[in-house]
């Protein structure tokens, strides 16, 4: 029996987890409730189970029934504070806190493969690893998992790292990657604009901070279009800016903050330093005082060129070809998986879960209150992360 063929014989459980998963949501690192219901799903599977110390994962070895090396596979668990409008029967019961990046489904198909796998461990040529992990949006869970010792769980680095991200976006069933680059790195920049308020009908009295943080915002677009090659994008997006309580009164300080999103290292570090260079210059010429604050976020997200080609070749020999597609271009969104892959080689695709009947170019995308994504395509994401791991496990044993 195939682990396709498996896979639809365990569905309904999936569907019946999932939908338990998406009521109840939980947002970071501490996903209590989400945790007990991944040990419950894999109680009674011959797994070596640990929890998180810092933060509520599940770590789950399964040890194969021959000696060889390991392989890991990842399941993010956390949700977004969004208030759902999906419509579903299933809603979330919490009060603005949703599955809208479909998490729900990620952590439902890892145990859907941790069944299979289970089921097959005496013909294992080594050992699985089960990552199942909080606080991936934004919070950077991976990196705390890592920090705790998932990859080094089986005792041995593993040889290869995958996992899967649905989407509304990407037509039903169809799996989507590409090699190299295949998400990019985040980061922000937190600015205050210290001046000296005071009454709006002289500004020469006072020290003025909403034009000089107007004057930056607009100049980090055009350094973005001046310093940089067309041809590794950088993407800076200012989505928060305030000051003043009134028209007729100069504030004390403005604050905006950014998002930065590049696709190499080249490109990140010379954002990091002159975009606070370009801010704080800005400040000066206007007898004013930057405060500013660079956070790191997530490394690009780089697939290994001959893991990508491995998972490409598992999808359309147990799917068909028409459910893969190449992607041409990476996206502008970021991904903490990233830190497992720049220890470990693999590849991280995308999976299309839209609604029945939605066109994947008009749904509601990931992070929307109005996302639906459809788990009757969980079987068939728990059996391709089940033969990713047996064949690599067979070709590196």
């Amino acid at each position: 029996m195939t682990f396709a063929t498996a896979a639809t014989e365990i569905q309904p459980d999936l569907v019946d987890l999932r939908r338990a998963l998406h009521r109840e949501p939980e947002i970071g690192l501490e996903l209590p409730l989400t945790q007990r219901k991944i040990l419950d799903a894999l109680a009674g599977l011959p797994l070596e189970i640990s929890t998180g110390t810092s933060l509520s994962s599940v770590v789950a070895v399964l040890r194969g029934g021959r000696r060889g090396p390991a392989v890991l596979l990842r399941g993010d668990m956390d949700a977004l504070p969004v208030t759902e409008d999906s419509g579903v029967e299933y809603a979330s019961t919490i009060q603005g806190v949703m599955q809208a990046c479909g998490h729900d489904l990620h952590v439902t198909m890892l145990v859907g493969a941790a069944r299979l796998l289970s089921a097959v461990k005496d013909d294992l040529p080594g050992d699985v690893v089960f990552m199942f992990q909080p606080g991936e949006e934004g919070q950077g869970g991976a990196m705390a998992m890592i920090d705790e010792g998932v990859l080094d769980a089986a005792g041995v680095r593993p040889v290869a790292a995958f996992g899967l991200h649905v989407t509304t976006n990407v037509p039903q069933g169809v799996f989507q990657t590409r090699p190299g680059i295949l998400q990019a790195a985040v980061d922000e920049i937190l600015v205050r604009v210290v001046g000296s308020g005071g009454h709006g009908s002289s500004p020469h009295e006072a020290h003025d901070p909403i034009p000089a943080a107007c004057e930056m915002v607009l100049a980090l677009q055009t350094m973005v279009t001046r310093r940089f090659n067309i041809f590794d994008p950088v993407v800076v997006t200012v989505g928060s800016f305030h000051a003043g309580t009134k028209s007729n009164i100069i504030p004390d300080d403005a604050r905006f903050d950014v998002t930065l999103r590049t696709f190499s290292a080249a490109s990140r570090e010379t954002m990091r330093t002159e975009a606070v260079r370009l801010i704080e210059s800005i400040a000066t010429a206007h007898g004013l005082r930057a405060e500013v604050d660079y956070e790191p976020g997530y490394p690009p997200t780089v697939n290994d060129a001959d893991e990508m080609a491995f998972a490409r070749d598992t999808v359309t020999e147990v799917f068909g070809a028409d459910r893969f597609q190449l992607m041409d271009d990476p996206i502008a969104g970021a991904e903490d998986f990233s830190y497992v892959l720049e220890r470990v080689p693999g590849c991280f695709l995308f999976y299309g879960t839209p609604a029945e009947g939605a066109d994947p170019k008009a749904t509601a995308s990931n992070h929307s209150a109005h996302a639906v994504f459809d788990d009757r395509w969980l079987g068939d994401g728990a059996a391709l992360l089940a033969e990713l791991a047996m064949r690599k496990l067979s070709a590196s044993a």
